[in-house]
């Protein structure tokens, strides 16, 4: 069974505020790509249900914000890798347009333990 992470208090979060953070992985190649840079992770609200996804573009396999808290496009619909462009629904972190179209974001579990949310470690 993996493990839960707490990752802030509730009241870190709210609308249109991501919040980052280092995953605390024990296994680097719990997720596929490049393993050379920390594996980081984002969460913030989709409506008023906590979302968290591992900041990795599926495409190359970089971050996708360009500025720390940085992740929507400048319409502020879609999540947006800030390489190539590719946009993502935020609800299930489909690849709508870019190079990576069709893929999808790493989703983690997100859970609410007394007012801190909390993120399942990739297996």
């Amino acid at each position: 069974m993996n493990q839960w992470q707490p990752v802030c208090s509730r009241q870190a979060v709210q609308a249109g505020d991501f919040f980052e953070f280092s995953l605390a992985c024990t296994e680097p190649e719990a997720i596929e790509g490049d393993d050379t840079l920390p594996l980081t992770g984002f969460v913030f609200l989709h409506g008023h249900t906590p979302k968290a996804y591992v900041n990795k573009c599926p495409h190359m396999g970089v971050e996708l914000n360009w500025m720390p808290g940085r992740f929507m496009d400048i319409d502020n619909l879609f999540l947006q890798c800030s390489t190539h462009g590719a946009l993502f629904k935020p609800g299930d972190g489909e690849c709508i347009a870019g190079p990576c179209q069709g893929d999808v974001l790493t989703a983690l579990d997100v859970r609410e333990t007394e007012g801190v949310l909390e993120v399942r470690l990739p297996e």
